[in-house]
């Protein structure tokens, strides 16, 4: 065990609670060390329900291939506590990320604070302290109240596609969550809105017209459609025809025009967009597994793939890819935690999958058990199994069906922990 796992074993006991919105403790940490949060490079914060991960991949890759250096945060982490963190491109090494943990738990004093918020404190520690031309921040949850928005002064904000989920922080109605996602908007900052239900819509419009933020809006400001095997990307300034992004799905579409209106906004070129939809990487998403233990269970014949969505924005996107693929008879893995909507998620799986094996997720106390997950799959029409671990899974749907496509999802805790172990 790491220095710095050690310290964040410590640091989950100071708060009775995984989630608690507020940003008084954030307030009250980064002033005790004085105030690190303003002194990091320019920050571009990226609130929405689904792609916030893969947008900031593909604006990252853009602005590394025209030279700038990006300081990344990200969450949650798959297999390590530090690919939350990049410092100027790389991830943060350990002794960095142990000294900025250290500092925080010493200025915390032992007061009640979520291990999101120390830890976020550390990640802008860290950035306030190595030089780069760009912060790419994405938010952990909601954004009002989420760690992340205490940025005074963004360069840009984004707000990806906005989908019920996490009613029970965000409120229940679209527009309840529109507005907590609208909370990064900031006075007078360029805010990038990706496509958005009319509902959420209106509330992201109300909210920077009384901080007179201009917006710049998918199918108003700017449009990207598929075409050709290729992206026609096209805002005021031109068009950009483009290949179609390296990260899988016609939903990337959706999040590529965020990423290319954001790189538009920060003064980008062509060769800079192109970049971005043929450099990103983020793993986990639509993932094709063709190493470790598991692929080799899988055999020769087997394809094996890795998909950490979770909600039924995901399940969705999950199941367009599906149909997108060329065919063949699909088994699903599936792991979930039990504060999701799980038959939303499933239902729009249930007409690609021949069958699903459930599975618990190792280690993880909020993990839904594998009878419940399975008891979901068949409310929505899917012959369900159990199963004692992702190995036993994988070799027994490859004993009844050699030529499978094998999909592990449900959550990116699981995803998390297959990278892990199959290293």
């Amino acid at each position: 065990m790491s220095h710095s796992d050690t310290i964040l074993d410590r640091l989950m006991s100071l708060h009775p609670k995984v989630i608690d919105l507020s940003l008084d403790r954030m307030h009250r940490i980064l002033a005790a060390l004085g105030n690190p949060e303003r002194r990091i490079p320019p920050v571009i914060h990226i609130a929405g329900t689904n792609g916030k991960g893969s947008t900031l991949a593909m604006i990252r890759a853009g602005l590394e291939a025209g030279g700038a250096s990006v300081h990344v945060y990200t969450s949650p982490h798959l297999a390590r506590f530090h690919e939350r963190v990049r410092l100027a491109g790389k991830l943060i090494a350990e002794p960095d990320l142990a000294a900025a943990l250290e500092e925080c738990e010493t200025a915390n004093g032992g007061q009640p604070i979520t291990f999101f918020e120390i830890t976020t404190a550390a990640a802008f520690l860290a950035f306030s302290r190595v030089p780069a031309d760009y912060t790419l921040l994405e938010v952990g949850l909601g954004g009002r109240l989420d760690a992340t928005n205490v940025i005074p002064d963004p360069r840009l904000t984004i707000i990806t596609p906005v989908s019920i989920d996490h009613t029970q922080y965000l409120g229940e109605t679209l527009a309840e969550i529109a507005g907590e996602k609208a909370g990064i908007i900031k006075p007078r900052t360029p805010c990038i809105v990706g496509p958005q239900q009319e509902e959420a819509l209106r509330v992201i419009e109300a909210r920077a017209s009384g901080l007179t933020a201009p917006l710049s809006i998918y199918g108003q400001q700017w449009q990207i459609a598929a075409d050709r095997g290729g992206i026609i990307f096209q805002d005021d300034h031109g068009l950009w025809d483009l290949p179609r992004p390296n990260l899988i799905g016609d939903h990337q579409i959706q999040n590529a025009g965020s990423a290319l209106a954001a790189l538009r906004e920060l003064g980008a070129d062509e060769a800079q967009a192109r970049a971005a939809m043929t450099g990103a990487e983020w793993p986990a998403r639509m993932q094709r597994l063709t190493h470790g233990p598991l692929a080799r269970a899988a055999g020769p014949q087997a394809e094996l793939w890795l998909d950490g969505g979770h909600n039924p924005a995901g399940g969705d996107a999950l199941a367009a890819v599906l149909a997108g693929l060329p065919s063949r008879p699909t088994h699903l893995v599936c792991g979930m935690l039990n504060t999701k909507d799980i038959t939303g998620y499933l239902r729009p799986l249930a007409t690609h999958a021949e069958s699903l094996t459930a599975i618990g997720i190792e280690g993880e106390p909020n993990t839904l058990p594998a009878e419940e997950t399975a008891g979901f799959a068949r409310e929505v029409g899917i012959t369900a199994q159990i199963a004692e671990s992702p190995m036993q899974a994988v070799t027994r749907i490859v004993e009844s069906c050699p030529q499978a496509r094998i999909l592990i999802c449900g959550s990116l805790y699981l995803a998390g922990r297959i990278l892990r172990e199959n290293g």
